[in-house]
């Protein structure tokens, strides 16, 4: 459907019911510039009709009044107060008429004095809003998302959880992962988190006071000493399929030794000796344990035959003599009891290759992960488990009453960390109990009953979700803080996406949080902590997570940028014969055939970019550093939008074609002058995730700019709208350009109106690919990217828009950038009552040259970030507002 601010293009014709022209008089021109009072005692039906119904009947009812309902949108049709107050359709009026989107840009627009005045009475009237006390809003009580989970259990016990392996992925609602509303938890979630917390303390909390000593010889350490000599792979017959290599050393037959991170990988085909040395301190017995994994690379419908013998020695003394063949990728540990004495002792591992001159097909490896030694096995040797003094500080008390009591001080300290406030007693106490239970049981430990408790400890809801608590509210006050605590966490989880640290704990526990905010902001934000802002803010907003997952067709990018009728041709060639028995083809068919394997053979030579896993890790970092870089700067937010620099590493900077960059270091590059780079719009992420996997997409790109550049989001398509391809015959869109496809799909008149709005602005990118390199035409088509924003600005390339966009609509990005970020400080979505707290925040950015710092603390100090709703109606507060809100209405929905 049409949006619903959609304007027909015809010279302005003000005329009441009557049909008569309608004049204000000078002297109404004149009221309607004072400041609106708030009169409660008027009824805001009346206060519509006197103050603010001239100015609709002289600037709008042409499309939306004396029944003209354009967009399904009618601004005279009221008949009390509840009806003039309907929320979702100010918050629309206010946004399009903020934005210059209405009235149209060929229509008389509405002077600024009058856009003030509309505003003012939609906020104090139509939402009823008190700028003395804004409404905080509600917060659904928030669960720890994946990001969350990780980081606060990696703060509170040093465990490395991988949540996402382990947990299905997050609901995201109004574009962020960390909104109360859709973080729901299912009977299998609740299963995992509970299968997590017994994981998660067994691999963190030693249950034993002492154990086995355990050293680790990672495969990595073991230095190659013997080695025969290498020779180079024969290059594959023409046709034939490619035989995978080793990973390491793809170009060699025989590929040396290699570490892969901690492991080493050692070739079936390579003679070779490698050896490491353990440092025994004591005498006495001793286990080793060799941890091995096969591996070999996979070739369709062809196996390798062949062999090796594989030796393991302890000072030279042979402990395992074994042939290994095709064994996929099983594991294999292998354990040997040792007598040693205290010393140096040699380990050795040598590889024989037992048919050296057998085709080798499938590259088969044997990756060496670490020979554990475990030992003196003595007990008067055994040694304090790894962690232990994290979890059990100081020495443990011999007396049952003792360990009670110390028990009490380790759960009282390990609880409140984990519940981000201090427990109750009452909850230690079943705590306690808890350690006493497992502490009676056979073979049970003191520390296995505080792993135990520590294990209930994590799989609480108190852990799971941010509980929230208020102060006492003080005289007169409506909306009650959060308690120091409480704030602390949403300073933490904002900044950080973890747990508040020690110095938040104790200024939370001291009350002073709120008298030192502004340091603690400093601090956390110069914190490498705050990455996790970058990342995830990023991440989302702009879609930077994304790049690694997004699918680009390479070829077909290139193919539409380079194409070759000799190349269609033989493709069509090849559809056809292959549709024929072979028995069946002609002689003219199999010449046909050979030729077009020809002209295949000629295009695969050529050269042609590649979107590489390091290529789009590189594009990642590029708008996570560039972001990081105007944050913790401070410098003007509108650098996101255009800027002469960018940060790139060589690989990047080729991609771009961007001379002068060496090395793989990201670093931060001046841009040339000349240079169409500079600011996240022309970033490989961007321009990767709003395309098409095999072209651009100007619709995706121009609703990107919209939504997080403008704010304002077209309306979703109708529905059963056809593909762009659909819209002409292959052979007339091979004629045509992007730009003229576009403008024929756009002919419906249910299209038209948005993508007035949204094709200039995707165009704009149209000289950037899929895979975001530069271009000057596709298809022989050249490039257009001139056009006119639908507020009347035209540009003749990006370099000209991203500067209309920094400028002349400086106001609408500062609106967009603060509400994203405010919905993710709170985790919930803006709504009208939001719209007052908005507006101070845009106006301090205004007032402060738009630097994002004074916007964070702005949020942090906001009512919607330090008070909350109570719970039950307060004296001067409405049941209506205490209670569940009407379905939201959120700044962000779409607007016409």
């Amino acid at each position: 459907m049409p949006p619903a601010f959609s304007h027909p293009r015809k010279a302005p014709d003000r005329r009441t019911r009557h049909g008569q022209v309608w004049r204000m008089p000078s002297w109404l021109a004149a009221t309607l510039l004072l400041p609106l009072p708030v009169l409660a005692t008027e009824p805001v039906l009346d206060s519509f009709h006197q103050d603010i119904q001239p100015v609709l009947d002289k600037y709008c009812y042409d499309c939306h009044g004396y029944g003209h309902k354009k967009g399904g949108v009618s601004l005279d049709d009221f008949a009390s107060d509840a009806a003039v107050q309907d929320h979702a359709l100010w918050l629309r009026v206010l946004k399009n008429t903020r934005s210059g989107i209405m009235p149209p840009a060929d229509e008389t627009p509405l002077p600024p004095e009058l856009q003030t005045k509309l505003a003012r009475w939609i906020k104090q009237r139509a939402f009823g809003l008190d700028a003395q006390q804004p409404d905080p809003g509600r917060v659904t009580v928030r669960r720890l998302n994946r990001v969350e989970y990780r980081n606060t259990i990696r703060e509170l016990t040093g465990v490395d959880f991988d949540t996402q392996k382990e947990f299905p992925a997050d609901d995201t609602g109004h574009g962020f992962d960390n909104i109360g509303d859709v973080l729901t938890i299912s009977p299998m979630l609740l299963e995992k988190y509970l299968d997590a917390a017994q994981a998660i303390i067994a691999t963190a909390v030693p249950t034993q006071p002492r154990i086995v000593a355990e050293t680790r010889v990672k495969g990595s350490a073991f230095a190659t000493v013997k080695v025969a000599s290498q020779v180079m792979q024969e290059p594959a017959a023409p046709g034939a399929p490619a035989v995978p290599s080793a990973a390491s050393t793809p170009e060699y037959k025989r590929p040396v030794p290699v570490a892969d991170g901690n492991a080493l990988i050692i070739s079936y085909y390579t003679p070779a000796t490698v050896t490491a040395v353990h440092q025994a301190a004591f005498p006495g017995k001793y286990q080793l344990m060799l941890a091995l994994q096969a591996q070999e690379s996979y070739v369709d419908d062809q196996f390798d035959l062949n062999r090796c013998r594989l030796l393991f020695k302890a000072d030279g003394e042979t402990l395992l003599d074994r042939e290994f063949v095709r064994e996929g990728e099983h594991p294999y540990e292998f354990t040997f009891d040792r007598e040693w004495s205290a010393g140096a002792h040699e380990l050795s591992l040598e590889v024989q290759p037992l048919a050296p001159d057998r085709e080798q097909k499938r590259q088969l490896r044997l990756s060496v992960k670490a020979v554990t030694v475990r030992g003196p096995l003595a007990e008067q040797q055994w040694v304090q488990p790894p962690n232990y003094a994290r979890f059990f500080p100081g020495k443990v008390p011999a007396t049952k009453t003792d360990r009670l009591r110390y028990a009490r001080d380790l759960l009282e300290k390990f609880a409140s960390r984990a519940f981000r406030r201090p427990v109750e007693q009452p909850t230690v106490d079943r705590l306690v109990r808890l350690v006493e239970d497992v502490m009676a049981q056979p073979d049970r430990t003191f520390e296995a009953g505080v792993a135990q408790a520590m294990t209930a400890i994590l799989a609480s809801p108190r852990f799971i979700f941010r509980e929230e608590e208020v102060e006492t509210p003080g005289p007169g006050q409506i909306y009650p803080q959060v308690d120091e605590f409480s704030l602390a966490s949403r300073l933490s989880y904002f900044l950080w996406s973890s747990m508040p640290d020690a110095e938040l704990f104790r200024l939370a526990g001291e009350g002073r949080l709120r008298a030192n905010l502004s340091a603690q902001v400093d601090r956390m934000l110069r914190d490498p902590r705050s990455d996790e802002l970058v990342r995830n803010f990023t991440g989302q907003w702009l879609q930077a997570r994304d790049i690694g997952t997004v699918a680009i067709n390479t070829l077909e990018v290139f193919v539409r940028e380079h194409p070759s009728p000799e190349t269609e041709k033989a493709r069509e060639v090849f559809r056809r014969v292959a549709r024929i028995p072979d028995e069946k083809r002609t002689p003219e068919d199999v010449a046909a055939l050979a030729e077009a394997r020809k002209t295949f053979q000629t295009f695969s030579r050529l050269p042609k970019p590649a979107l590489t896993d390091e290529l789009r890790e590189a594009m990642k970092r590029e708008t996570e550093m560039y972001f990081a870089h105007v944050i913790r700067e401070n410098r003007n937010l509108t650098e996101l939008i255009q800027s002469d620099y960018t940060f790139l590493n060589e690989p990047l900077a080729r991609h771009y074609g961007i001379a002068g960059v060496t090395g793989p270091a990201m670093r931060q590059v001046m841009l040339p002058a000349d240079s169409p780079r500079g600011g996240v719009l022309t970033q490989g992420t961007v321009l990767a995730v709003t395309s098409n996997p095999t072209r651009t997409s100007p619709v995706k790109r121009g609703v990107f700019i919209l939504d997080a550049i403008l704010g304002t989001p077209p309306a979703p398509p109708p529905p059963n709208i056809p593909p762009l391809e659909n819209v002409a015959s292959k052979e007339e869109l091979g004629k045509m350009s992007l730009r003229d496809t576009l403008a024929l799909h756009a002919k419906n008149a249910q299209c038209r109106s948005c993508h007035n709005r949204m094709d200039p602005l995707g165009l704009a990118l149209e000289n950037f690919n899929a895979m975001g390199q530069w271009r000057e035409a596709e298809l022989n088509q050249p490039i257009a990217p001139a056009g006119q924003l639908i507020t009347g600005e035209t540009f003749a390339n990006i370099r000209e828009l991203k500067h209309i966009l920094a400028t002349q609509h400086r106001r609408d990005f500062f609106y967009c950038f603060s509400e994203k970020l405010l919905t993710y400080a709170l985790g919930r979505g803006l709504d009208y009552y939001d719209v007052e707290t908005l507006d101070r925040l845009v106006a301090r950015l205004e007032a402060d040259g738009g630097r994002p710092q004074d916007l964070i603390t702005g949020i942090i100090n906001s009512a919607a970030f330090q008070q909350r709703r109570p719970l039950t109606p307060a004296p001067g507060l409405t049941a209506a507002v205490t209670s569940a809100p009407s379905p939201s209405v959120s700044l962000s929905q779409p607007a016409p």
